[in-house]
């Protein structure tokens, strides 16, 4: 054989498994046929995060007032944070090729397609290999219907050639929510609209009622259950037809509707590996498919598309073939933030779960305004929720809405998944003045059930 692993994608899960291979004393190749870092780095984690912070300034320019910094919003300029967002990006890609080239890992730059279970071919040329890992991801998914031709997926709103005054956001999960902060933050008009009743789905409820409430005190025109029913376009942008009679103009439309696994062209139908009805890779806790050899982990497996997870699957995976180690991933308790604004961190149970899973569970809520905002006089309300398992007294769910929910609830996770009781947070001394030590001091419960 070429390779004792080939890998197809370099995106987060494909290079560490990659890396750790070939640290393990593996001969590794690994193809990629659009940038190095996939997902994360290039239209995903990385240059939301930089448009995020961006987008913040703007608001700490007025709350700055209040604390005698009496000076005026200076103008937005979109091509400069676009273009030196490029260069960073840049940057990363050339980060990640040459932490592959540090370990003697193969890139080999092209889409590569299964032949069998011990061939893969990168345009005219074919490699065989003991096994094959898959870890291409996910893909923007954009339904079709009259116009839709005209508008822009996650991959191309951060390279626009012009800044939209005027721009609408489709869809109710954390892309669209985040990016509705984004670019209501840097000027834009921004309409979001989702067909639900409530955007968020999956996450706890008080925390998608808060985050509706404090994320239209922003600006942002939050509009539920109503879809789009065809978009035209005029001599002054693009007009949209909505479900419930009205019409919309706007100069870009924004659909973050869902991704699907980015399987195509890579001849599964070669191989015996079974798709899910999701159009998912079926794989077990190794990571194996259905076809003998041949593996995928990361987001084209369906599970939580969270770039830490990918890296962790990665690890595990490396560490079972190459390693000799028994090592999975543990899938309890895991982290996550949606970068809105205000930002949202969530770990562990939704009430909903608490109560389906537990059956008695005491939970406890605090809602306030933030310290900084008693002089910015900003209208922003945090939402704090803690949800505990009344028989054991362990901390199940920990939510939270408000300014650095994300840094605060990586540590809250930690305690969570070393079992923390009620009573240790509560014995536990808070930081003060700050928002976090409020889930220390929560004492009187909101309801017991």
């Amino acid at each position: 054989m070429d390779y004792d692993l080939f890998v197809i994608g370099a995106g987060s899960g494909g290079v560490r498994a990659a890396r750790m291979a070939a640290g393990f004393g593996a001969r590794v190749a690994v193809a990629e046929d659009r940038y190095m870092g996939g997902t994360c780095v290039n239209v995903g984690c990385v240059p939301k995060k930089l448009y995020v912070y961006a987008s913040e300034y703007g608001k700490g320019f007025a709350d700055a007032q209040g604390f005698g910094w009496n000076s005026s919003t200076p103008p937005f300029d979109w091509a400069t944070l676009r273009d030196n967002k490029k260069t960073e990006i840049s940057r990363l890609n050339a980060i990640y090729r040459n932490l592959l080239s540090g370990v003697e890992a193969d890139v080999i730059d092209g889409r590569a397609r299964i032949v069998n279970a011990n061939t893969v071919a990168v345009g005219d040329r074919e490699y065989t290999t003991e096994r094959i890992l898959i870890a291409t991801g996910t893909w923007p998914h954009v339904p079709k219907f009259p116009g839709s031709e005209h508008v822009l997926s996650s991959n191309e709103i951060f390279d626009l050639d012009a800044f939209p005054e005027r721009l609408v956001v489709v869809g109710g999960g954390y892309i669209a929510v985040e990016f509705a902060g984004i670019f209501n933050g840097l000027g834009s008009q921004v309409t979001q609209l989702y067909r639900g009743p409530l955007f968020l789905r999956g996450f706890d409820a008080d925390i998608r009622a808060h985050a509706a409430q404090e994320i239209r005190k922003t600006g942002v025109d939050l509009r539920f259950e109503v879809n789009v029913e065809r978009i035209d376009q005029t001599a002054d942008g693009l007009q949209l037809s909505l479900t419930d009679g009205s019409q919309i103009e706007a100069d870009a439309v924004l659909y973050a509707t869902g991704r699907v696994a980015n399987t195509q062209g890579l001849g599964l139908e070669n191989v015996n590996v079974d798709i899910t009805r999701h159009g998912t890779i079926a794989v077990n806790e190794q990571f194996e498919t259905t076809e003998p050899g041949v593996f995928a982990l990361g987001d084209i497996t369906g599970g939580m598309e969270l770039t830490p997870v990918a890296l962790a699957e990665g690890m595990a995976f490396a560490r079972r073939q190459f390693g000799s180690l028994d090592s999975q991933v543990d899938y309890d308790f895991i982290p996550t933030a949606v970068f809105s604004q205000p930002n949202i961190g969530t770990v562990g149970f939704t009430e909903d779960e608490a109560q389906a899973r537990f059956g008695e569970i005491t939970l406890f809520k605090s809602t306030f305004k933030p310290m900084k905002h008693t002089i910015s006089g900003r209208d922003e309300k945090t939402l704090m929720k803690l949800i505990v398992d009344t028989a054991s007294d362990r901390v199940v769910g920990a939510h939270m809405v408000g300014p650095d929910a994300g840094e605060i609830m990586q540590g809250v996770a930690i305690a969570m998944r070393a079992g923390a009781t009620k009573a240790v947070f509560d014995t536990t001394i808070g930081i003060h003045p700050t928002a976090a030590e409020e889930f220390v001091t929560m004492r009187e419960p909101w309801s017991e059930d």
